[in-house]
């Protein structure tokens, strides 16, 4: 039971520092300045092991099945970070960052659910890219860049983050059946994503 609370709390924490780039992002005019500070909620995921789902789910490949129950632990975890990081930034003075993130919202509400899914596929890749070459990398500065240049270029490209995404729907409060099928569908493209890059990887890469 201990390990399963472990994986809601680093989950839950987790949700909490993406959530904390997101606020950055919302409050730098300049998208690339503000995807570049959005990057360091990925970074202190990782150098403090927190489970994100986009940066764990590539590893399915690699576990046993029980590692699913983790993915989903981790996956609830993240969304009740982000929801009450949303939650509690509605009760503060940033009512622009509020406006911000409802017209992003309105935008990924308005798009059909194939570009939807397409685009969170797109950015599964490249956070297991990301996450990986962190993990395996031994240089420093390529193992911190690939964090950088990873989350700006999803940002930036406009692909869809699932749990970025949670955080989004809750400072909006924006939350409805279709919110919720839209995020189902982001997570499912997370997934693909990461596993279509990370099953070549597994095959070419065998120590």
């Amino acid at each position: 039971m201990k390990k399963y609370v472990d994986f809601l709390i680093k989950g839950f924490y987790a949700g909490i520092l993406i959530s904390i780039g997101g606020i950055a992002y919302l409050g730098i005019e300049n998208k690339i300045v503000g995807s570049f500070i959005f990057s360091f909620g990925l970074l202190t995921i990782c150098m403090y092991s927190f489970n994100l789902y986009t940066g764990k789910v590539g590893y399915i490949l690699v576990n046993k099945i029980s590692y699913v129950i983790e993915l989903l632990i981790s996956l609830i975890g993240n969304f009740l970070g982000t929801l009450t990081i949303g939650s509690l930034m509605r009760l503060t003075r940033f009512e622009n960052y509020i406006q911000t993130a409802t017209n992003i919202v309105n935008t990924k509400l308005n798009d059909n659910i194939l570009s939807i899914f397409i685009l969170a596929v797109m950015c599964g890749m490249i956070m297991y890219i990301a996450v990986n070459n962190y993990k395996k990398e031994n240089d420093v500065i390529g193992k911190y860049m690939t964090i950088f240049m990873g989350v700006m270029a999803f940002i930036l490209c406009g692909f869809e983050h699932c749990v970025a995404n949670m955080f989004y729907f809750s400072i909006a409060g924006a939350f409805s059946l279709k919110a919720i099928g839209y995020l189902l569908v982001m997570v499912l493209g997370n997934s693909i994503g990461s596993v279509i890059i990370a099953l070549p990887y597994n095959m070419y890469n065998k120590k």
